[in-house]
């Protein structure tokens, strides 16, 4: 449902050339619907006159795209449009080259004047995308084009020096584009267009690289570091991580393939183990630690003892963590403050469930978000740790797939779920017995190549929604689909 302003303002966005020549009629407090009309519709002759004459400080597509009175459509959990991000980076331009005194809506002295246009929080799901939209690859590509076409173009008229403009992205580099990108975080550098990286996700980049690229990034900014598929290793990690160390502000370290395995110890993978923890140790904002993939084996106390501050999400997917690992860790301070907690890929079904059940427990409190994808789970298991599972009441999210687990054991999860009211997706695994032929107990690899009987798991979903329904949850999505936008970043909880 749209309000009467929505409607208007939509309607005065119909004809563009006239929309942009009222603009300095209209009354700034105006300006946010306007932009969120103009993004939505893709009216890029008015967006990109928007962001020339913006009349505050900040523009923040968090604040602009998100859902409001007038309209409960977000924006920003939907693909950017290409257009309409174009027209915003058009209009960022146009305003550099514009003396202060003919910006805005009408002259504005500096302390008016857009200084913060915040472009983080788009959405970046993975997804093959249409042409029509932007992927955050593009986006960063698109930012960074206009960084260095600023540094090199300069100014439209000597002797009136821009106003500052900081532009907050989230950037995604890779082989291909690193080079692109260094040179415009360069270029930015004594620039009107400070690039300010809130959000790096690296992937696939060689050692010296990322160091080149981490020592470009302002040390204030940065939030969250994210380095996928780089295989380093603890040799290459403890070149990297002093470089990441430096970022004070830093909330979220993810990091993957570190191997640090005790039961095969040497001493140079040992003096970088210690080097890794005591550089750890310098984080003072840490709320999130990734590993994935790590060999942790009888070594996360050591990890987790050299942080200074209680981590609220951790993910620890195929790290062949042992019963002493669990125990520790229900018993360190980090349990009793965990929103998010990841432990796929470990098998939880024989020694480590009772450690597993404790950490649980002690976690029951502030858990919102549990992953136990591929943890050799099956009907005893999930049967056994239903009562300690079930106290976790504040918890939206429970994934299950690539799990052994029956229709019957499915069923009395979705029974004893009753009581966690705030649970709102589950993520299932196919029922093995909509398989034929199963070994037992099947290997995940099984579970997730093997062909199921359609027939038989349309009879199953019937029956779960069925269930559903009649127990008034039928806001609850119970799903087998992995691929979807279902699981929540530590950011958004």
């Amino acid at each position: 449902m749209h309000t009467l302003v929505f409607l208007s303002t939509r309607q005065v966005l119909q004809c563009q050339p006239a929309a942009c020549q009222a603009l300095p009629l209209l009354p700034r407090e105006l300006f946010p619907l306007l932009f969120k009309v103009a993004f939505m519709d893709k009216k890029t002759v008015v967006l990109r006159e928007l962001v020339h004459t913006w009349p505050f400080p900040l523009l923040s597509f968090q604040q602009l795209l998100q859902e409001c009175a007038h309209c409960s459509r977000a924006l920003l959990q939907e693909r950017p449009s290409t257009e309409s991000m174009q027209a915003v980076i058009l209009g960022l331009t146009a305003r550099l080259h514009t003396p202060e005194t003919e910006a805005g809506t009408q002259p504005l002295c500096r302390k008016h004047a857009l200084r913060v246009l915040d472009m983080t929080g788009l959405l970046d799901d993975g997804v093959e995308q249409d042409p029509g939209t932007m992927s955050m690859w593009d986006c960063t590509a698109a930012v960074a084009r206009t960084c260095i076409a600023q540094q090199q173009g300069g100014t439209a008229e000597p002797g009136l020096a821009p106003i500052p403009v900081e532009v907050r992205v989230d950037l995604r580099v890779n082989r291909a584009s690193y080079a692109f990108l260094r040179e415009a975080l360069r270029s930015s550098v004594g620039s009107p267009l400070r690039l300010c990286c809130r959000d790096l996700r690296a992937e696939d980049l060689p050692m010296r690289n990322t160091v080149a690229l981490l020592q470009l990034l302002d040390a204030g900014c940065l939030r969250r570091v994210d380095l996928r598929f780089n295989n380093l290793g603890l040799r290459g990690l403890s070149v990297i991580i002093p470089h990441v160390a430096r970022f004070q502000h830093l909330a979220s370290l993810r990091l993957h393939y570190v191997h640090g395995d005790s039961r095969q110890p040497s001493v140079d993978g040992e003096d970088n183990f210690r080097y890794f923890l005591a550089q750890m140790g310098r984080f003072t904002c840490l709320r999130e630690l990734s590993m994935g993939s790590s060999l942790l084996s009888g070594r996360l106390d050591q990890l987790l003892s050299t942080l200074q501050s209680p981590l609220e999400s951790l993910e620890l997917a195929f790290c062949a963590l042992l019963p002493e690992d669990l125990r520790f860790l229900a018993r360190s301070p980090h349990a009793v403050h965990l929103k998010k907690l990841d432990l796929s890929g470990n098998d939880l079904s024989g020694s480590q469930l009772e450690p597993f059940q404790g950490l649980l427990q002690a976690a029951a409190a502030t858990l919102l978000h549990l992953e136990l994808t591929e943890c050799q789970l099956a009907d005893t298991q999930l049967l056994a740790t239903l009562p300690v599972l079930t106290r976790c009441t504040s918890l939206r999210y429970l994934g299950l797939y690539g799990n052994p687990l029956s229709m019957a054991g499915l069923k009395e999860l979705l029974r004893d779920s009753v009581v966690q009211a705030e649970l709102r997706t589950v993520v299932h695994p196919f029922p093995v017995d909509c398989y034929e032929g199963l070994p037992w107990p099947p290997p995940a690899s099984v579970l997730l190549e093997a062909s199921i009987n359609e027939e038989k798991f349309a009879r199953v979903e019937a029956e779960l929604h069925q269930l559903l329904l009649a127990s008034g949850r039928a806001h609850v999505l119970w799903t087998t689909d992995i691929y979807g936008r279902l699981a929540a970043d530590y950011f958004s909880l």
